[in-house]
């Protein structure tokens, strides 16, 4: 089998073995691969494995010997999926290798938050300790997360890996998802009455038409303004205008991002100089244990479809 890797250091920089993939086939491996030579790159090849390189209906019907494409992430919007089913294309993705590394992201932005360690740090560094006339130097307010209330929105495995983490620390959990869940250590509601009640609002919810702009300035506007909004999911789930506009106009407190609308980030993008916005570069999946995790499986799939047992198919 012909398997042609088309972005391998989106996944690994050089920390991260492929030796799985290559006992399954003759492997070409290319770092990244752009959009006009997606086709000149996959030749003749039967299987493909993809982060983000766009598989539009052109592109796969330009690929005649292409069987197989597993996609080295859960999304798979990158894909036409109508295109591939009519193609005969099995498309495989990674459902569940980051729910650990994303909930740790999360709390890494609602601590940066309520405990104001960087701050602290700066303060220290700048010798704001050394000139203190008190032994406990607390120039920046801090609060303690028992008792705040942590707003989920969407369910799925990364949203409750994210719950049982508020909990231990003494938070109550509120819940809006589309799809009804049984789950006693949460309360379920509406989206309005979550945006009311949070001190702290995560996003977990897939890229659709009903979640794209999801968080608008209406949105923004039902929050406390001591809140603080957190995306780790699709960047195009949260109007970036007006979220910028709400944070410098003091409708919400603070906002945590790991992902937005144009991956990498543009120049121009009104968040970059945003109030108390905290963006990190869509690396909340990223830690090298889940990327292990994650090419274990991307492998796994690609064996289990050679050998007529597709598993982790999305068409």
């Amino acid at each position: 089998m012909k398997i042609v890797m088309l972005e391998a250091s989106t996944v690994s920089r050089n920390d991260i073995s492929f030796e799985e993939i290559y006992k399954l086939g003759e492997v070409t491996e290319y770092p990244l691969t752009p959009v006009d030579r997606i086709v000149e790159y996959i030749g003749d090849a039967e299987a493909v494995l993809c982060n983000k390189t766009p598989f539009t209906a052109e592109v796969l019907e330009k690929c005649p010997n292409l069987k197989y494409i597993g996609v080295c992430a859960t999304g798979y919007n990158n894909v036409d999926i109508e295109a591939a089913n009519r193609l005969g294309i099995t498309v495989c993705n990674v459902p569940a290798y980051s729910d650990s590394s994303v909930a740790q992201q999360v709390f890494s932005y609602i601590l940066r938050y309520s405990n104001r360690t960087a701050a602290y740090n700066r303060f220290v560094h700048d010798g704001g300790w050394v000139r203190s006339e008190t032994f406990s130097a607390f120039e920046f307010p801090t609060t303690e997360l028992a008792g705040k209330t942590l707003g989920i929105v969407g369910y799925g495995r990364i949203g409750r890996t994210v719950a049982k983490i508020a909990h231990a620390f003494n938070m109550n959990v509120i819940v809006n998802t589309r799809t009804a869940k049984q789950d006693s250590t949460v309360k379920f509601t509406d989206l309005k009455e979550l945006l009311q009640k949070s001190d702290f609002i995560t996003l977990h919810c897939p890229l659709t038409p009903e979640t794209e702009q999801l968080i608008n300035l209406d949105a923004l506007k039902l929050c406390k303004p001591t809140a603080v909004l957190i995306n780790t999911s699709r960047g195009g789930v949260i109007n970036e205008a007006d979220l910028a506009y709400a944070l410098n106009n003091g409708i919400i407190a603070g906002a945590g991002l790991d992902v937005l609308c144009q991956e990498p980030m543009a120049a121009d993008n009104p968040l970059l100089n945003a109030d108390n916005c905290i963006i990190t570069p869509h690396v909340a999946w990223a830690p090298l244990e889940a990327r292990q995790r994650l090419m274990k499986i991307v492998a796994d799939n690609l064996a289990a479809y050679k050998q007529g047992r597709p598993i982790n198919t999305v068409n």
